[in-house]
């Protein structure tokens, strides 16, 4: 036997048990004639002590150890003298009177320690090393325990789990497809699935009633902390189903993992629109742990968010304020303490590319109530009083303003400017949760680069009833039966009630630019089948890898993923994506005409 106990097992209990051990040396200590070896396993650590008065062969062995060397060690548990309060296994030792080398081992690029030296690059290069670190492997450990509680909540709840093709057709409206060549099919290709929607519609439609799957999906879109080429969805539909009947089903596996991994009680979900989430949050997944709702200043039109003209606060004077179409603010509580440098780094912070404000205006609530603001020689001191009331600010508030031509675009930079201070304040504790559903979001969005309206979240969601009739005379105005859920600002989850009627998914076709050919060809399966009698019905899919890195307190998804990809979107490791050879270019009937960068 290579081992009868792991390296975590072993307790004050086992005193005087012969034992063997298998597994990693983690560091080797020499203290003249006793060395000690820290034992390392996916279980845990045990240290092995050598007395070199006692067997000095296997001292000799011992002391010739590297770190990742591959050992077995036999020997009998002993009570450590010196205990190390740190280690589930620190009140013993192994006295080891055989030890075998199982692999010599190279110095390892790095130091497989949590604090570890290594930066992304080489981990990733080397990441079956990085996997060794005990933070790493505790990440998927919990990806496995999540899975497994989501396989047996939903396994109790009547749901089948079944698998869909790897390789589909490819379909429009969603992100770019990575796409597979047919050698059987010169000069045709296959798609990797961004979803198994359609396939999920049609278990659907052959009366599955209950599905689930968790399944590998793939994008082809720029990365970023948040997103890989592949990730994983935990996939659900269900037939004969409303809305409600999808939030409640589904809320209640998010309580169980919260519980059985978490040992938190999640409350009773709050709901919140997509309107008002974009009013006061700017984002269409706010993160609530904390409060600075948006205060309209002005808006000058109706649009998705704002619901009615909000006559600006401010009179004529200050030429940005006055030809804005937008002005936001929101109230951070007590930081009007802030120095003129901090202010000026919000304001580069605002200013940076990818957010675009402008410019930050601030005002500052003095102790004796009075504002001071970076606006003063165009207000008077009761335009700046009207504006600490309509703030509901006090002494030792500082108030943010932003303002822009286009309400949304300036909506989504408070929303950047707002998380930030939530950050500075420590509002935004990766060990607190918030979780709500962000409901009724609009069915389309206007795409300036394809100029016509899009699907908001794809084409077969259903339009809320009541809104069906717009869809004849404006489009844009219709709201989805869509929902998602966010949990800390970030989407873990979404879907809709879906179409289950053929005649209104060829309108929404026809809305979207799809001629009744064009539709036919990239979905005539679907819409065929509904010819056969689909039932009405719904599902949602979480991101696996999303609701583990929030439950891991990880700011990116790559660490909850055994063989991730870089921001690039290549596999450092397996040097892929690669060249292939001719010949199987050859096979494919496939030429490569790549074209020269502009220099």
């Amino acid at each position: 036997m290579y081992r009868t106990f792991t390296c975590g097992e072993l307790r004050i209990a086992d005193v005087n048990k012969e034992v063997v051990l298998a597994g990693w040396v983690q560091r080797v200590r020499k203290m003249g004639g006793m060395s000690f070896v820290d034992l390392r396993d996916r279980y845990g650590i045990t240290q092995l002590a050598f007395d070199e008065s006692v067997n000095k062969e296997v001292f000799d062995i011992a002391n010739k150890l590297g770190r990742e060397y591959v050992i077995q060690a036999k020997g009998v548990v002993k009570e450590r003298y010196s205990k190390n309060a740190q280690l589930p296994t620190g009140d013993i030792e192994i006295e080891v009177k055989e030890l075998i080398v199982l692999n010599a081992a190279q110095t390892p690029p790095f130091t497989i320690e949590d604090e570890t030296d290594g930066g992304d690059d080489l981990r990733m290069k080397y990441r079956y090393l990085d996997l060794r670190r005990p933070m790493v492997r505790k990440n998927l450990e919990l990806r496995h325990k999540m899975a497994f509680e989501v396989r047996r909540y939903l396994d109790e709840q009547g749901f089948l789990e079944v698998e869909t093709p790897v390789l589909v057709n490819s379909t429009p409206e969603g992100a770019r497809d990575f796409v597979v060549p047919s050698r059987m099919n010169p000069g045709q290709f296959y798609a990797l699935p961004q979803s198994p929607q359609t396939l999920k519609q049609l278990l659907m439609v052959s009366g599955f009633d209950r599905y689930f799957q968790i399944v590998k999906c793939f994008r082809d879109e720029d990365l970023r902390a948040d997103r890989q080429p592949g990730f994983t969805q935990i996939d659900c539909e269900m037939s004969f189903v409303e809305q409600e009947d999808i939030l409640n089903m589904f809320e209640g596996m998010s309580r169980h993992l919260f519980k059985t991994i978490k040992g938190i009680d999640l409350p009773k979900l709050p709901r919140m629109t997509w309107a008002d989430a974009m009013k006061f949050y700017g984002s269409d997944k706010p993160d609530t742990r904390f409060g600075m709702e948006f205060v309209e200043l002005k808006t000058s039109e109706i649009d998705n968010a704002s619901k009615e003209i909000v006559p600006s606060l401010f009179p004529e004077g200050f030429s940005v304020f006055d030809s804005a179409k937008y002005i936001g603010a929101i109230c951070c509580e007590g930081q009007a303490v802030y120095t003129r440098k901090q202010i000026d780094e919000l304001t580069e912070f605002v200013k940076r590319p990818q957010i675009g404000a402008k410019g930050l205006v601030y005002a500052r609530v003095q102790e004796d109530g009075s504002v001071k603001s970076s606006v003063d020689k165009f207000y008077n001191a009761e335009t700046l009083l009207a504006l600490k009331e309509k703030m509901n600010a006090k002494a030792g508030d500082l108030i943010l303003i932003l303002s822009g031509d286009d309400a949304m675009k300036t909506r989504k930079q408070l929303c950047e400017l707002r998380l930030e201070m939530g950050k500075r304040m420590g509002f935004r504790d990766p060990q607190k949760y918030s979780c709500l559903w962000v409901i009724d979001f609009p069915m389309y969005e206007w795409s300036d680069e394809e100029q016509r309206l899009m699907a908001m979240h794809h084409p077969f969601t259903s339009p809320k009833p009541e809104d069906i009739a717009l869809l004849d005379t404006d489009p844009a105005a219709v709201r989805a039966n869509a929902y998602d859920m966010v949990i800390n600002g970030v989407e873990v989850g979404g879907g809709s009630i879906r179409i289950h009627d053929a005649a209104l998914q060829q309108k929404i076709f026809e809305i979207l630019g799809f001629t009744p050919e064009q539709a036919q060809i990239k979905f005539g399966f679907l819409m065929n089948a509904f010819k056969y009698g689909a039932p009405p019905h719904g599902g949602l899919a979480y991101g696996l890898d999303r609701f583990v890195s929030l439950f891991a307190g990880l700011d990116s998804i790559r660490d909850c993923i055994a063989f991730p990809k870089n921001n690039q979107g290549r596999d450092v490791m397996l040097g892929a994506p690669g060249p292939i050879d001719q010949i199987q270019f050859d096979e494919l009937q496939i030429k490569v005409d790549l074209k020269e960068e502009k220099k």
